[in-house]
């Protein structure tokens, strides 16, 4: 009897906390549910620390001023025209810049952009040298030469571009020239050339120095059909530049400040022994000694060009 008794009141017990229980069971299985479906997701993912910059980057993001030596955003160079915003000291430009400022938009041909390169005295390690300059800079040669135009003026042009082993002169940078020459004789177009250059290319030797005299007779026979050459002196312009095609110009133009010479200022002090006058070679100086016919700022450049451009279309020349 009480065997009977006690099992229905542990039967009544069971099912009465069975049917309480049942609930909390249920909701501790959605709850454990819950829990295992959060730990399978992954967790959030925490920022790493941006990393330190590199010299590359930095690099990048900056230009050091060789006038005032201060740090200049490279953004705000470019959008300057490449002149340093807080002293107004000149940056070089690379030559499709230098073409984008001066030209009209889109009018610009080039011309024997391929040409074959040789090494005429096999001098040792040339290839690699120019090989090196290509791949750094995506020129084939230290000058770019087509036509377009200036404000509607159709022109021949020519511009040095210092990256590709200083604008030196080889025999491409030579032939480059004179076909251009020759092309603007037969067009009868205008020639301007950009001037920028350390002089001869010293691996070629004598053929390098031949570029002045080929340069200088394509010049004249340019002269002779009466074409109007432009030069435009860059900082530098020095060597066998100087002393063949940068300064056969009708008219001879220069930025300021820019380095003209033939030895630099260096080379003569030790030579000769003495001090020499302070900005002495600078286009002021050359100037003032009527090598130079005006000093340009850059962002007039395009407007004075483009002004001697039209004098000369109205001549007929």
């Amino acid at each position: 009897m009480f065997k009977n008794l006690f099992k229905k009141s542990y039967t009544s017990i069971n099912t009465n906390d069975h049917g309480s229980a049942g609930v909390s069971r249920a909701e501790s299985a959605k709850a454990d549910k819950r829990a295992a479906e959060a730990a399978q997701e992954k967790p959030e993912k925490i920022p790493s620390r941006p990393t330190a910059m590199t010299p590359e980057s930095l690099r990048s993001l900056w230009r050091k001023c060789n006038k005032c030596e201060k740090p200049i955003l490279v953004q705000d160079v470019k959008d300057n025209l490449y002149v340093c915003p807080r002293c107004g000291g000149y940056f070089r430009m690379h030559a499709y810049r230098r073409i984008e400022m001066l030209l009209d938009e889109g009018s610009f041909e080039e011309w024997n952009r391929e040409m074959a390169f040789s090494n005429p005295l096999d001098f040792p390690g040339y290839e690699k040298k120019v090989q090196a300059a290509q791949e750094k800079t995506g020129l084939q040669e230290a000058i770019v030469t087509g036509k377009g135009t200036i404000k509607g003026f159709e022109t021949a042009i020519g511009i040095c571009d210092a990256r590709f082993i200083m604008s030196s002169m080889g025999h491409v940078v030579g032939e480059k020239i004179t076909r251009m020459v020759e092309r603007a004789t037969e067009e009868k177009l205008p020639v301007i050339i950009f001037a920028c250059s350390g002089g001869a290319r010293m691996q070629e030797g004598i053929v390098s120095l031949m570029q002045m005299e080929k340069t200088a007779a394509a010049l004249k026979k340019f002269d002779a059909a009466g074409g109007l050459y432009i030069t435009v002196l860059t900082n530098p312009t020095t060597g066998g530049v100087t002393a063949s095609f940068a300064m056969l110009g009708d008219i001879i133009l220069a930025e300021p400040q820019a380095l003209v010479g033939f030895a630099g200022p260096r080379v003569i002090e030790q030579t000769i022994g003495q001090k020499l006058p302070d900005g002495f070679q600078r286009s002021e100086f050359q100037m003032a000694h009527g090598f130079v016919d005006q000093i340009v700022p850059r962002d007039k450049m395009r407007e004075v060009i483009s002004h001697i451009l039209r004098l000369h279309a109205k001549k007929g020349r």
